[in-house]
């Protein structure tokens, strides 16, 4: 399962794009409006960092329109993923922007009815929300399960993007139901970094090597293959 990040912040971008697990991002109007920052620029740095697929969403309940923004968005940046939201608009919408070679993310997809409906229109992506149906007293992982289950035999199928994730056990979950996506906030992505082990683990090496001569002092001599990059130490 590939890993995005759901975000408006280019700084969020910035830092967790340095540790080399993420794949593309997904925004939405409110984590854009949340930012100060112009949202063209946003979308187009977020494409350049992470150089894959970044969703950007419309903002109207019309086809027509959907259609007319969604084309300026897919101009911003080849990466760009337009996103919609389902319902009949969306759904037209689609097919004509699909129709034009402009990848287009489904979202706010809760059962796997709507997502056949999705599948056959063409998506690229159909982004299914854990964090609000459990907010309304759902099984989300069950949803999720359904929505994969319903597109096994769909050509194309579309990739099935999990979020909403708001724990990394939403994150466990999905990758364990077969998602090839989740997108995930980065607090969510920094909470799956942590285990008091694992901080104990290195708080105790640490202590164990703090009479032995630092890396710099005993690493120096060690000769670096020439096909390697030579780091210089700190």
């Amino acid at each position: 399962m590939k890993l995005f990040i759901d975000t408006g912040s280019i700084d969020e971008v910035q830092e967790l794009a340095a540790w080399g697990v993420l794949s593309g991002a997904t925004t939405n109007p409110s984590l854009l409006a949340s930012e100060d920052q112009d949202p063209t620029e946003t979308i187009r740095s977020m494409c350049e960092l992470l150089d894959g697929p970044v969703s950007a969403e419309v903002v109207t309940h019309d086809s027509d329109e959907m259609v007319r923004q969604g084309r300026r968005l897919a101009a911003m940046h080849g990466h760009v993923v337009v996103k919609l939201p389902f319902g009949p608009a969306g759904l037209a919408a689609t097919r004509e922007l699909v129709d034009e070679d402009i990848p287009v993310n489904m979202t706010l997809v809760f059962t796997a009815a709507q997502a056949l409906l999705a599948a056959e229109a063409g998506v690229s992506y159909i982004s299914c929300f854990l964090g609000r149906l459990e907010d309304i007293g759902q099984d989300a992982v069950a949803a999720l399960g359904e929505v994969i289950g319903a597109l096994i035999t769909s050509e194309p199928r579309p990739l099935v993007l999990a979020a909403s994730i708001r724990s990394p056990r939403h994150a466990v979950e999905a990758a364990k139901l077969g998602a090839d996506v989740a997108t995930v906030p980065a607090k969510v992505l920094r909470q799956m970094t942590e285990h008091p082990l694992t901080r104990a683990g290195i708080e105790r090496f640490a202590a164990d090597w703090s009479g032995v001569p630092q890396p710099e002092a005993w690493l120096g001599n060690v000769a670096v293959p020439v096909d390697l990059p030579d780091v210089a130490a700190p």
